[in-house]
């Protein structure tokens, strides 16, 4: 790294990879080195062959400059979120390093596991495709982007509507079925909140996902599980995950059902040491998160994004 990149032109900061998950898609992500960097192109076709028949598909919508309706659809974002982060993630490696710490958000959470070893890449990809029938065929919801404190939704949650993920202080998402989410979007609007949809037509991260978890939880038996060969931090945990809850594959089962605790989780990893944040995925969701901690405003660690601008072309 750069001395732009060493507070008080010190030594270098440790990198953390920053992973995003279901919602950063976006057209084309980081397509501009499929093809133009070797050992990206190399992870991306063999992501597309793991993915079988559908593969051609999954690849079209993703190289699309304008993809169908179905791009954000749990079938084709997630695997193509789990492929493009594992690539820039190993690209990045290749070329500065491996990282002194990983922390993924919601599915980010398993390509971090990829990373780190806990699973291969191969088996990650089959677990994650032979989940998404299940998750498709869940009741129609989405999620919801709120500028909140979890206090003040805290009239709203309950039966219908549930708290998916706490990204901030004062950033939220929610997660419902499609007509309890839309009162719950009229009802935020009318106080004055400032919401938006999330691109995701599933409840991810509430219970009204947590059958559809568990049914594709065999396909877990046999797979080769691991402790983490560098830190991985949880955002469900909001802690590093213990070579224990790595290893047990109902830790991984019923993820998609769990609330991600993303705030706490980058705080307790600048809480054990400064680092230089790279967001490794599409897009600069989690960068914009990370901009705004109080140890980052204070100059002590740093944060670098997108990925694929960091990779020599």
């Amino acid at each position: 790294m750069t001395e732009d990149h060493r507070p008080g032109g010190g030594r270098p900061l440790p990198i953390a990879l920053l992973i995003p998950g279901q919602g950063a898609q976006r057209p084309r992500m980081a397509a501009s080195l499929y093809g133009a960097d070797e050992g990206f192109t190399r992870t991306m076709d063999e992501a597309f062959a793991l993915m079988g028949p559908r593969g051609p598909h999954v690849r079209a919508q993703w190289l699309a400059e304008r993809p169908s309706p179905e791009f954000d659809d749990v079938t084709v974002a997630q695997p193509l979120l789990y492929a493009v982060g594992y690539a820039l993630g190993r690209t990045m490696a290749d070329r500065h390093g491996p990282p002194d710490a990983l922390l993924g958000h919601s599915a980010g959470e398993m390509v971090a596991a990829a990373l780190a070893g806990v699973f291969d890449f191969a088996d990650g990809m089959r677990l994650m495709t032979a989940r998404l029938p299940a998750l498709a065929a869940t009741e129609p919801g989405g999620m919801l982007a709120v500028a909140a404190s979890v206090r003040e939704v805290e009239p709203l949650l309950g039966g219908d509507v549930h708290l998916a993920a706490v990204n901030a202080p004062r950033q939220l998402l929610l997660a419902g079925a499609e007509e309890p989410l839309r009162r719950a979007m009229s009802r935020l609007k009318a106080d004055g909140r400032t919401v938006r949809r999330v691109p995701a037509r599933q409840a991810f991260h509430s219970p009204l996902v947590a059958e559809a978890s568990n049914r594709a939880g065999d396909g877990w038996a046999g797979v080769a599980l691991r402790p983490p060969s560098v830190r991985l931090y949880s955002a469900y945990e909001a802690a590093p995950l213990s070579a224990e809850r790595a290893c047990d594959p109902s830790f991984w089962i019923g993820q998609p059902a769990r609330t991600v605790h993303f705030a706490r989780a980058l705080d307790r990893l600048l809480d054990d040491g400064d680092h230089l944040l790279v967001e490794t995925g599409p897009g600069q969701s989690l960068t914009m998160l990370a901009r705004r901690h109080p140890r980052v405003l204070a100059g002590r660690s740093r944060v670098l994004g997108p990925t694929e601008e960091l990779i020599p072309q």
